[in-house]
């Protein structure tokens, strides 16, 4: 059977497994993401790394997600999202940990390779296990905008943590100890969320028709799109933020503190976005908005040659109103998936196309910065992206409008 028929745990179990799944495994996972950008700036020196290796670092953790986010997602909706996510953390870990001993760039690259492979089996399967463990659809969209706070909060806690933790342990240590941090999530994880068990009878619907129904749908697609035109830019943002702020000669508490709140002020758009999805605000209109924010945000920041106040004022809007897009994206891809038994099919199609943007963006970002000589070009790729954005929640508002009409109709 598929993994919607999974057992579902009673309601008193229900809000501790969402604790679990957001502050534990997610942001244990996003630790793995937010440790590099603080490092850069030691890795340039240790292992005389250029700004290009720094970007294809950056973005080389999403790799597996942009090559077998949608494998991902038929395995955990075939296998279960439990057993799936502890996979992950631990091979997170395993990657996190050999890392800590790479004696070159290139080693290293190898490791961040094998933790996008622990991060995609440990992130992707979470939006269909809340939807195991949450029913009411409201609920479960405000769940799910949550859960969208994971990248953003470990973004930020690392941002905030890594600095003074590097200068006192220096890099390697600091790979070790978020090791650490995924095997006790994984711990965490297996104690706190029972197993889903299957129904006996096991053969249900093959791989190869959920993902032909799957890909067939247009919500997929859409909100598969919609996650690449936003997560590379906001990560070439935020990843590089440390290293524009060096370079402007910050010291390096400073950079710490405003990077870290440039990343988790993300967080208000995620939560803001599933309590507005909740409330029966137009997905469309939403997405809009914030994408026209992070055009906006971008422009001022690098653009214009204004106050360095009202330069960082633009970043947090860029960063803060954003995050209204993986809020609302979330909370849209389960709607939108063609069937319940192709959650986090669909939400590995998503996946794969965040990862994409995640892989491209920043490599792109040092590229333009390499050729211009300077941060100013930067709201060049943004805005393109911005732009693309707002054309694509036009077209996923009007999918958005046909799918619920039945249902409004009929009442």
């Amino acid at each position: 059977m598929t993994v919607q028929d999974h057992e579902v745990p009673s309601a008193v179990n229900r809000s501790g497994a969402v604790a679990v799944v957001v502050l534990a495994v997610g942001v244990s996972c996003a630790l793995h993401v937010g440790k590099l950008p603080v490092a850069i700036p030691l890795l340039q020196v240790e292992l005389s790394m250029s700004l290009l290796q720094a970007g294809f670092l950056l973005s080389l953790v999403q790799l597996a997600g942009m090559s077998l986010g949608l494998l991902v997602g038929l395995l955990a909706d075939r296998m279960g999202p439990r057993r799936v996510m502890l996979t992950g953390l631990l091979v997170l870990a395993a990657g996190s940990g050999a890392g800590a001993w790479a004696p070159s760039v290139s080693v290293l690259l190898v490791t961040r390779v094998i933790e996008g492979m622990g991060f995609l089996l440990a992130v992707l399967p979470a939006p269909g296990m809340l939807r195991l463990h949450v029913k009411d659809p409201a609920t479960l969209a405000r769940a799910l905008g949550w859960w969208g706070t994971y990248m953003p909060l470990g973004t930020a806690l690392a941002l905030l943590l890594g600095v003074p933790a590097m200068s006192w342990m220096g890099w390697r240590a600091v790979w070790v100890l978020v090791a650490l941090v995924s095997v006790c999530a994984a711990g965490m994880l297996a104690w706190q969320v029972p197993q889903e068990r299957l129904e006996s009878g096991g053969g249900g619907v093959g791989l190869w028709p959920r993902l032909h129904r799957t890909l067939r749908a247009p919500g997929p697609w859409l909100v598969a799109l919609g996650f690449f035109l936003y997560s590379g830019q906001w990560l070439a943002v935020i990843g590089f933020l440390p290293t524009v702020y060096r370079d402007a000669g910050l010291g390096g508490g400073a950079i710490a503190g405003l990077s870290a709140l440039a990343a988790a002020i993300n967080m208000i758009g995620n939560v803001a976005g599933g309590r507005w999805l909740a409330r029966g605000a137009p997905p469309g209109w939403v997405l809009a908005v914030a994408y026209a924010a992070m055009a906006l945000g971008a422009l001022v920041a690098f653009g214009a040659q204004g106050h360095p106040v009202w330069q960082y004022v633009a970043i947090l809007a860029f960063s803060g109103l954003g995050g209204l897009i993986p809020g609302t994206l979330f909370g849209v891809a389960v709607v939108m998936a063609p069937g319940s038994d192709t959650v986090s099919t669909t939400v590995g199609w998503m996946q794969q196309f965040s990862a994409l943007g995640q892989f491209t963006g920043p490599p792109a970002v040092a590229w333009l910065v390499t050729q211009v000589g300077g941060w100013h070009g930067t709201w060049m790729l943004t805005g393109a992206s911005s732009l693309l954005g707002i054309a694509l929640a036009a077209q996923l508002q009007r999918v958005w409008n046909r799918r619920h009409r039945p249902a409004s109709t009929a009442g």
